[in-house]
Parts: C-alpha cells; structure tokens; sequence
C-alpha cells in the first residue's frame, strides 16, 4: 500500500498504519481495518511488530494481543495470518514459498539489511519447510539510491562489514556518496537462493504525494505516517 485512501489528516494524509508517529490512534485503526479488508483478513490476524532496525526475526503461530515484540522480521505457515511491515523510506519485502504455504515479510533499513535480516528470515521460513529457489520475493516502495545520501563514513563502515558492494555506492559530481540499499537488498535475496523478484512501487522520497517518506519530511520540517507492505496465507 502507499499513502492514499486512508482516514488520516494532515501530515499523516490519509492511510496512515503507525500509531507512534502522533496520528489519532482511532482513525489508524481504522486505517488498518481498510487494508485487512482490501486483503480479506480480519483486523485482529494482522501481525505487527515494533521495530528497531535490528536483524531480529520471529515466527508468528497465532494473533498476538499483548505488547508488540520488537523484531524487524517475521515469519509464519498458519493459514488467516497477515503480516505487516511499517516503512517510509526502508524497504518492505515480501516472502512466499506457495508449494511449502510460507510467508516471511521484512522492514529492511540499512543497518538490518548491513546485519544480515534477509538470511536470517529465510533460514526461519526454511525450519517451516521453505526452500529458497522456490520463494518468490517483492520488494516494495523504498528510497532509491539516487536520493539516499550517506556519506564517506557510512560507506566506510558498510564496505568494512560487505566488501563486495562497492558497486552499490555512488558519488554524483558536487554531492556526498549515496546508497542504493533496494539494490544491495536485490544483491542479498539473490545470495540467499532467492532468483524471482519484483519490484513494486517507485521511490517514496520522489513521489511524496503517493509515499509516506521519512528523509522527505525532515528535510520539509515535517511529519510524516507510515505505508504498510502485508503479506499472509488465506
């Protein structure tokens, strides 16, 4: 999903999921009842996790109604769970094994992905009986490189933990380094065995008006909400 036909107002205009960024918790709530249902979910089977950029990933088994668990990954093989990931600049992907009946979804920052998240959640769905060249990937609307400044130091530390993707920074004439982290996120699904992918959706620092984009607003004195990127076995 992107940020249009929702509920919100103002800087979290309109479909806004995330409750922690200052929207009116009711009306994201209601938000989350409209993407459930476009699904044909119920609202209370939609997995969500608090994110921390870290590289955690956990299997869902069933509805969760206590605190969310802090996690950036999750993974599942029960039939009427939806997963849900938060972004507005880090890349959202889809997983889905359909012989073995398993889906994992991912929130992708840099630091998750420069910590390995996407093989640790594909060796989770592989203890459900998922194989990698079978899974089927989507990476969804995420900053693109062209607008991902980061700088000499972050490039750096990133090339001292993957070396082989230098081919994954760039430095426009007159302008810092920048990173092309939907890339480098192609480059670690295609290491893990992962060969189908699709990329849905643009850049969400580009197009403001159809993303919720985190860097866009700071850089606009702003707030902004957060898209939703669901995946789950009916």
């Amino acid at each position: 999903f992107g940020r249009e036909g929702g509920l919100s107002q103002g800087a979290f205009a309109s479909l806004n999921l995330a409750e922690s960024v200052g929207d009116d918790p009711e009306v994201v709530g209601d938000n989350r009842r409209l993407v459930t249902a476009a699904l044909g979910f119920e609202p209370h089977r939609l997995a969500l996790v608090k994110q921390t950029h870290s590289a955690r990933v956990i299997t869902i088994t069933g509805p969760h109604t206590g605190p969310r668990i802090e996690a950036d990954a999750m993974v599942t093989a029960r039939p009427g769970i939806a997963l849900g990931i938060l972004t507005a600049d880090c890349t959202p992907i889809l997983l889905a094994d359909p012989i073995a009946g398993v889906v994992g979804a991912i929130h992708a920052g840099w630091r998750g992905a420069a910590d390995n998240i996407i093989a640790t959640t594909l060796e989770a769905m592989v203890v459900l009986g998922a194989e990698p060249g079978r899974i089927i990937a989507a990476i969804g609307p995420t900053i693109s490189g062209v607008n991902y400044e980061v700088g000499d130091t972050f490039m750096a530390d990133f090339l001292a933990l993957h070396p082989h993707s230098t081919h994954r920074f760039t430095q426009p004439p007159g302008a810092k380094v920048h990173f092309d982290l939907p890339g480098f996120v192609a480059d670690q699904l295609a290491a893990t065995g992962v060969h189908t992918l699709d990329k849905v959706g643009g850049c969400t620092y580009a197009d403001p008006q159809r993303y919720f984009s985190h860097r866009f607003a700071t850089h606009a004195g702003t707030r902004t909400g957060r898209q939703i990127a669901i995946i789950g076995l009916g």
